[in-house]
């Protein structure tokens, strides 16, 4: 969470960071200064998403966006195909995920894998 947020103030984006366990039970939240009250389910549903299906939500994202069959992703209630939600993976076991909303997704995307990089700085 901490680098994850520190990376967000310094490029001074208003992010709300969720981060969940390997059960998909919230652990963490963390909404920034000025960050829109929406986007808090919706980095909630990004940590969801990528714990549950032990994925990043941008795999989703990308399925949905070549269209055809890619397109019943957005008949399924239990995922959210945004950019922004990444498992955290330690010992090659999924631990919990980080989910980041507030800005564009490719920026959500950023900050939730400086938080990734931040776990595994802490685990090394």
């Amino acid at each position: 969470m901490r680098a994850a947020q520190a990376r967000a103030e310094r490029e001074g984006w208003p992010m709300v960071i969720a981060i969940v366990d390997s059960t998909g039970h919230l652990v963490m939240l963390h909404k920034l200064d000025q960050a829109q009250y929406g986007s808090i389910p919706v980095a909630q549903a990004k940590a969801e998403t990528a714990v549950k299906f032990r994925r990043p939500t941008k795999v989703f994202e990308d399925a949905v966006a070549a269209g055809g069959l890619g397109m019943r992703l957005l008949g399924m209630d239990n995922l959210l195909p945004l950019d922004g939600g990444l498992p955290l993976i330690v010992g090659g076991e999924v631990i919990g995920a980080i989910g980041v909303s507030g800005m564009q997704s490719v920026q959500d995307a950023q900050i939730a894998q400086a938080g990734v990089d931040g776990l595994l700085e802490h685990d090394a």
